[in-house]
């Protein structure tokens, strides 16, 4: 099986619905937060382009704060917020055209809930032929188990697992690289 190496110029990191009436409910959502802004700031360190969604941000709420802070610190023309109600990120015409143009092999993905809408999205990037990295200290569900299966089955169906750590690491490549002393920082 040939994988495609990640890098600073393939790469996007996608942000699913990390809202003020989910969060609450995920499991260890805390620290699912905490890490979810630290990769997110790694993300801006290595300047990559961020996709964020929301579901159905009028019942559902606004991107939590802590969540909304680190997304403010990207640029804005690295910064694309897509609304849906599609339970895929892909079902959503504004999401394919956003990702479509910027022209990336390899989908960082973190989210909620991880046994609905993150692996509805991974299944349907990995059937359109993207390279998926699953962030998995990144991501939660209400119940450990629904979170353990859904795992289990984008592993299965193609999705590389990782942590938040180790991927910004693997795109850095070199203590000597630009951003690895910021990065340092981000993870301690």
């Amino acid at each position: 099986m040939h994988v495609e190496r990640i890098n600073r110029e393939n790469a996007v990191l996608l942000v699913i619905d990390f809202q003020e009436k989910l969060v609450p409910a995920i499991k260890d959502n805390e620290n699912l937060v905490e890490t979810v802004a630290k990769l997110i700031r790694g993300c801006n360190v290595l300047e990559l382009p961020i996709i964020f969604t929301q579901q159905y941000t009028r019942g559902l709420g606004d991107t939590v704060p802590k969540i909304k802070e680190a997304l403010g610190e990207a640029e804005a023309f690295n910064l694309s917020f897509v609304e849906k109600t599609s339970f895929s990120c892909n079902g959503e015409e504004d999401f394919r055209n956003k990702l479509d143009s910027l022209d990336k092999q390899c989908i960082i993905v973190c989210g909620i809930e991880t046994h609905i809408c993150v692996q509805l999205t991974v299944l349907d990037l990995l059937y359109s032929g993207y390279i998926v990295y699953l962030i998995n200290d990144a991501i939660g569900s209400r119940n450990n188990n629904d979170k353990k299966y859904a795992q289990r089955r984008m592993s299965e169906a193609g999705a590389i697992g990782t942590t938040y750590e180790a991927i910004l690491f693997e795109i850095l490549k070199d203590a000597k690289a630009a951003g690895f002393k910021e990065i340092s920082e981000i993870i301690k």
